[in-house]
């Protein structure tokens, strides 16, 4: 995506009292969060051994920032690019029962990253993970728990506003549900990006389901790794897939802004069939996949809610270089001062 220069921008807050506003949104989301979603705090690692299967690989294509470690004779660990599969494995470890969680600060290095507005070299996220039970992994439990996120959203907006009230909310009182495969119907000469820009300029706030089956066109709305979001089990609507983004409509920069990637995750049925379509079954053999095959990882529900993301939509701000410190080129840098836009 190229650089957008939003026109007339200003800024709200400046930089010292947008650090302050950065903290009290990631204090107050987290907290009400945590309270209803039922989700306890863990402690999260920044790199995991090579091998394992623990990494999330994205679309599988993406190269991890690796190293080698000399005090275990030359190991390789590799950077995170989520805890995907690594929340997972912990509630097995930690035997968290039915209707709880975990939630964790994600910190992650993705060097293949376009930078852009919205996208950096550095990722923090909330990563979370809830055990359920198998009759749980159905659409409407989904649905359930994308409108208990998207409730606190609202509140902490609020929050946002009664703090300083030149900062009016923009999101909807309710987030609208759609299949990519409706959206593809609705919009069939249009690219999933122009869908999701049609649709979620029309409604403000909206859930995709069905990211990383393919459609009726042959081809995915999105990408999804096929080792943890169940994209491929049909859902009580008929269509494939248990997953989905929540997608804000962004008015500081007039695009679709996904805030949120989540899902029920793989069955060993559906894991076992999802790498055969993405033609890996190899993967099988890894620790993670081979414990979730032989039925000894809990089922769960879980995603990833962009921390600077959340920040920079709430606050209004035209560039996630306004709400967290990162590299960016030069190039960029001088177009965005000469807008006013001050890089962190």
């Amino acid at each position: 995506m190229p650089l957008i220069i939003p026109k007339k921008y200003h800024r709200k807050l400046l930089p010292e009292t947008t650090e302050v506003a950065i903290k009290m949104v990631k204090d107050t989301f987290q907290t009400i969060f945590a309270r209803e979603l039922r989700l306890r705090r863990v402690t999260a690692p920044l790199f995991l051994l090579t091998g394992t299967g623990l990494n999330d690989n994205l679309n599988g294509v993406e190269e991890a920032v690796s190293f080698t470690i000399d005090a275990m004779g030359g190991r390789k660990a590799e950077v995170v690019h989520s805890l995907a599969k690594w929340k997972r494995y912990k509630l097995g470890a930690y035997d968290i029962a039915p209707g709880y969680g975990l939630y964790t600060d994600m910190n992650a290095i993705r060097t293949f990253e376009d930078l852009d507005n919205i996208h950096s070299l550095y990722v923090d996220q909330w990563d979370w993970e809830k055990t359920i039970r198998k009759e749980d992994r159905t659409l409407d439990y989904l649905k359930k728990t994308v409108r208990t996120i998207y409730k606190t959203l609202l509140e902490v907006e609020q929050t946002v506003y009664e703090k300083f009230p030149h900062i009016t909310p923009v999101l909807p009182p309710d987030i609208t549900f759609v299949h990519a495969e409706e959206l593809a119907r609705l919009y069939p000469d249009k690219t999933p990006r122009e869908r999701e820009t049609i649709f979620a300029r029309e409604h403000g706030a909206i859930f995709i389901i069905g990211i990383g089956a393919p459609l009726s066109d042959g081809q995915p709305h999105d990408g999804r790794s096929p080792d943890y979001d169940d994209w491929i089990s049909l859902n009580e609507e008929g269509y494939q897939g248990l997953n989905g983004d929540i997608i804000l409509w962004n008015p500081v920069l007039d695009i679709p802004f996904e805030i949120s990637s989540m899902g029920i995750r793989v069955s060993p049925e559906s894991l076992r069939e999802q790498l055969k379509l993405r033609e890996c079954p190899e993967r099988s053999s890894l620790t993670f996949h081979r414990l979730l095959l032989e039925g000894k990882l809990p089922y769960s529900i879980g995603g990833g809610i962009g921390q600077s993301r959340l920040c920079m939509f709430l606050l209004h701000k035209a560039h996630i270089g306004e709400v967290q410190a990162s590299i960016w080129p030069e190039d960029q840098i001088k177009a965005c001062a000469d807008a006013g836009i001050e890089l962190l």
